[in-house]
């Protein structure tokens, strides 16, 4: 691990390095780090912006869409004058904005089952800020036959939901955490669960959710703090209210149970891709 830093870094990150559970170490951690954020959007667009800010060293981001007018009222990594314009290029402008000695990498692709386990191989968490099933269950099934970490989190009208999911870490006392598929076997019937789209959301939640996911990426990195593993964190804004469940991991799962059906991704067929961002 490399801790020499330049004084601009040291200036720039002062105020991590003065925190006893961050340091020094901890700063060259989130510099050696690679985040895969896959959507541009709502959530996608404040993770994008904190990680940046924070000096995760490298950042990947998935998105095929171009920025739209209806974006902008969200989709903070965006600006009016970027209309038109890819999503992965936009937001990358404005995290390198904020910290150039940032990488990021622009994924302008669609997601299949086909793409997915080459792109996530190069990151160590993966973080899913996508507004359609088919793409959540390929993102979790991929980071379960990967091995990876995924920092999740969804949104809809006034209501948020966070998670962190990585069954490939074993718990005290036996057993695993669970996956995604645990907490959702499997995906609702279409037109069941409306999308943003369909159903709106208050601007102001996706920031307070995507804020969220990039405290836990850094936790994650970091190693500190209780980890939201084996926890759901739901939050009505409209009550100003939190709750936190337990998970427990199935052991009948399809994918992390004791006898895992789900050996690839070839049953997934839906190529929707994260275009559906938040």
């Amino acid at each position: 691990m490399n801790l020499d830093f330049s004084d601009d870094e040291i200036q720039r990150f002062s105020r991590h390095i003065l925190l006893e559970d961050v340091g020094g170490i901890g700063q060259a951690k989130l510099r050696d780090a690679a985040v895969l954020i896959v959507g541009a959007g709502g959530l996608g667009s404040p993770l994008l912006l904190y990680l940046a800010a924070a000096g995760i060293g490298r950042i990947g981001l998935v998105d095929d869409d171009d920025v739209d007018l209806s974006n902008l009222q969200r989709q903070i990594a965006h600006t009016t004058a970027a209309i038109g314009q890819p999503k992965v290029d936009s937001a990358a402008a404005r995290a390198l904005a904020i910290n150039p000695s940032v990488t990021i990498d622009r994924h302008r692709l669609r997601l299949d089952r086909d793409s997915i386990l080459p792109l996530i191989a190069a990151y160590d968490i993966v973080c899913d800020g996508t507004d359609n099933f088919a793409t959540r269950f390929l993102i979790s099934d991929a980071c379960v036959l990967a091995g990876k970490t995924l920092v999740s989190a969804a949104v809809l009208r006034f209501e948020g939901q966070l998670a962190v999911f990585k069954p490939h870490v074993g718990i005290e006392g036996g057993g695993h955490f669970p996956c995604y598929r645990c907490l959702y076997p499997e995906p609702p019937p279409p037109g069941m669960v409306p999308t943003c789209s369909e159903a709106g959301v208050l601007g102001a939640v996706t920031g307070v959710m995507g804020t969220l996911q990039a405290t836990e990426v850094l936790k994650e990195i970091l190693g500190i703090g209780e980890t939201m593993a084996g926890r759901l964190l739901i939050w009505d804004a409209l009550a100003t209210r939190f709750r936190t469940v337990r998970l427990k991991a199935d052991p009948g799962c399809a994918a992390c149970g004791t006898s895992p059906t789900l050996h690839d991704l070839a049953a997934h067929t839906d190529t929707t891709g994260p275009a559906c961002a938040v």
